[in-house]
């Protein structure tokens, strides 16, 4: 079975969308596997993100966007607010997560030595980012 590597540069052809795309391990772009920029994809963005120990990202959310999330490995806790506190819901390998659109949270990876290996799929062919100062309860009327 052949393969044709339809992304990335030395005269390779661009994405369409005729075909089966096939991305390697190795060949993400930065995080991205699957998005509009590299398999021409049109409303799903897949990545592959490793939390190195004792790290955590800042408060963000995905805009109009819902993530699913995938834990590979490691034990990464999920923080977001309910309206009366911050939420830790600890993860382990095999486990999901939806973070519906606009609900801000972050992301952590307590454990001292292994790195927190997760793959993310949205609901846009851009991953979308949306730093915010602190966690809060999205109301109803934020979502539109």
């Amino acid at each position: 079975m052949s393969t044709v590597n339809t992304h990335g540069n030395g005269g390779e052809r661009k994405p369409t969308a005729d075909r089966v795309h096939h991305v390697r391990a190795g060949e993400l772009d930065g995080f991205a596997a699957i998005s509009g920029h590299t398999v021409g994809s049109r409303k799903l963005w897949m990545g592959l993100v490793e939390n190195p120990p004792l790290s955590a990202t800042d408060n963000h959310h995905h805009g109009a966007s819902e993530a699913g999330i995938y834990v590979v490995s490691g034990h990464p806790v999920f923080v977001y607010h309910d309206g009366t506190q911050e939420v830790r819901v600890a993860a382990g390998p095999g486990d999901f997560f939806l973070v519906p659109p606009f609900v801000p949270h972050r992301e952590e990876n307590p454990d001292p030595d292994e790195p927190a290996v997760v793959v993310i799929a949205r609901t846009t062919q851009e991953p979308i980012k949306v730093s915010v100062p602190e966690l809060y309860q999205l109301r109803e009327t934020e979502r539109e």
